[in-house]
């Protein structure tokens, strides 16, 4: 009998996931997690939680999502791995704001960005960014909603013919009111 490895875990999660059959790959992520677990792979074991959060969310099951990523963000805090700390944040914060609890995911908003800002990784800041700003429009915070996209837009060091856009756009209400 074949033993399926961890690996073979992450691949079927990943393969599920592209064919929008969530819930199998929530359940190969929860496996593969597992998997690096017993293998003493403590910051792969959490990125398979942060994997099975994402396949959760998708599958609308918010609860569930919470519940994976809630130990991963003190694994690659410990770790100091920012970029899979600021990942990790940003889908706790995106099952808190399933939940209904947008003030906590606004604050694990906020910290992802700013970590997502110290390594650099302009592109998934600005996922980032805009899931903030779109929450604070909806929570009724048109203003922040506004300074938290152009602080976005203008963090970014080579922004993109879109980036670049999107920064004029955000700037029109400043530049209409005189300033």
């Amino acid at each position: 009998m074949d033993t399926i490895t961890p690996q073979q875990l992450e691949a079927e999660g990943s393969a599920a996931y592209r064919q929008g059959d969530f819930s199998k790959a929530a359940a190969s992520f929860a496996a593969a997690q597992g998997g690096y677990e017993t293998a003493g792979d403590e910051l792969k074991s959490a990125e398979m939680a942060n994997n099975r959060c994402v396949a959760l969310l998708k599958a609308d099951e918010p609860q569930a999502a919470l519940e994976a990523v809630e130990g991963t963000i003190a694994v690659f805090r410990l770790a100091g791995d920012d970029r899979r700390h600021a990942m990790a944040l940003g889908n706790r914060a995106s099952a808190l704001e399933a939940l209904g609890e947008s003030q906590a995911a606004m604050a694990d908003f906020q910290e992802s960005a700013d970590l997502l800002k110290k390594v650099g990784a302009d592109d998934l800041r600005m996922d980032v960014v805009k899931s903030l700003s779109a929450l604070q429009l909806k929570t009724g915070h048109p203003i922040e909603a506004l300074a938290t996209m152009q602080a976005g837009v203008q963090g970014i060091s080579k922004p993109n013919l879109k980036q670049r856009l999107l920064e004029r756009l955000v700037s029109l209400p400043g530049r209409l009111m005189g300033r």
